[in-house]
C-alpha cells in the first residue's frame, strides 16, 4: 500500500519548486491532492490534482479555498504551508509594500491557513510548514525573509502544543535548495559564481539540495510513520549548518 493511500492533502504554492515537488510526491504515494497559487493552473499538473487561484494572505481567498476542500474531501488529513516569497533587502531598504507582500505570504498566509483548517482537519492530521535555516541564522540582505521564517518556526511549535494530540505540526527548514529563490540570493554577492562555490564547499553532503529532497521529508511527516513527530523544526541543509564556519577549502 502507498504511504499516503487515501489521505487528503492541501499543498499551498504548488506551481513550481518545492511545492510542485511535494504535490508530485504525494500523488505518487496515493494521496488525493489539492493545490493553489496566485496564478492560473500550471501546465503539466496531474489531472487528478485540484487547483484554485488563491492569495494566502487574503482571508476571503482562504475561506473560499476552505469551502472547496470541504466540497472535495470533507475533512483534510494533511496541510502543507509552502507558499512564500523572498525579497532581497536589508531592514533600511525595506518598504511598507515589501512588508505587506512578504509578511502577507510567509507569515500571515501560514497563519491564515492554519487558523482556517485546524478546526476541520481529520483526527491525527498533519500540518507541515516550510520554514528555513534563515529563520535560525540570518542570511545577509534578507532581513524580512529571515524574520518571517522565524515566525513560522514559532507558530509551528505553538500549534503542536495547543492542538496535540489531535493534530501534529512540524516545520521543514531547507538550506540551499536549487530554486529561483536560491539563485536570487546568490545574485546578491559581488561574485555570484564564487559565492556559490564557497557555499557548496560548506556542504558535507557534497551538493546543494533539490526540491525532491524536501518533498521526501514532507512525505515522511505526512505519513503515519511520523506519528510521534510533532513540534519540531527539521533542518534539511546537507549538513551546512552543522559545520564550522571555517572554509574547508583553506585547510
Amino acid at each position: 500500500m502507498a504511504r499516503l493511500d487515501g489521505k487528503s492533502a492541501l499543498v499551498t504554492g504548488g506551481r513550481q519548486g518545492i511545492g510542485r515537488a511535494i504535490v508530485d510526491a504525494f500523488v505518487s504515494e496515493g494521496a488525493h491532492v489539492f493545490t493553489c497559487g496566485r496564478g492560473t493552473r500550471p501546465a503539466g499538473l496531474d489531472d487528478a490534482v485540484g487547483w484554485q487561484q488563491t492569495d494566502v494572505s487574503n482571508t476571503a481567498d482562504v475561506d473560499a479555498l476552505k469551502d472547496q476542500i470541504a466540497d472535495r474531501f470533507g475533512s483534510l488529513a494533511v496541510l502543507v504551508n509552502n507558499a512564500g516569497v523572498q525579497i532581497e533587502k536589508t531592514v533600511v531598504e525595506t518598504t511598507d509594500e515589501d512588508w505587506d507582500v512578504l509578511m502577507g505570504a510567509n507569515a500571515r498566509g501560514t497563519f491564515n491557513l492554519c487558523r482556517a483548517f485546524i478546526p476541520v482537519m481529520a483526527e491525527r492530521g498533519s500540518i507541515i510548514n516550510i520554514g528555513s535555516i534563515s529563520g535560525n541564522t540570518a542570511d545577509p540582505g534578507l532581513a524580512l525573509y529571515n524574520a518571517s521564517k522565524a515566525f513560522v518556526h514559532g507558530l509551528t511549535r505553538s500549534i503542536a502544543v495547543d492542538h496535540g494530540p489531535r493534530i501534529r505540526c512540524n516545520a521543514i527548514c531547507p538550506g540551499w535548495i536549487m530554486t529561483g529563490m536560491a539563485d536570487a540570493a546568490f545574485d546578491l554577492a559581488e561574485d555570484p559564481a564564487a559565492a556559490k562555490r564557497d557555499a557548496l564547499s560548506r556542504h558535507p553532503a557534497g551538493r546543494f539540495g533539490m526540491p525532491e529532497d524536501i518533498a521526501a521529508m514532507a512525505l515522511w511527516l505526512a505519513s503515519d510513520e511520523a506519528g510521534f513527530a510533532t513540534g519540531q523544526c527539521y533542518i534539511m541543509d546537507g549538513g551546512m549548518t552543522a559545520a564550522s564556519p571555517l572554509n574547508p577549502g583553506l585547510f
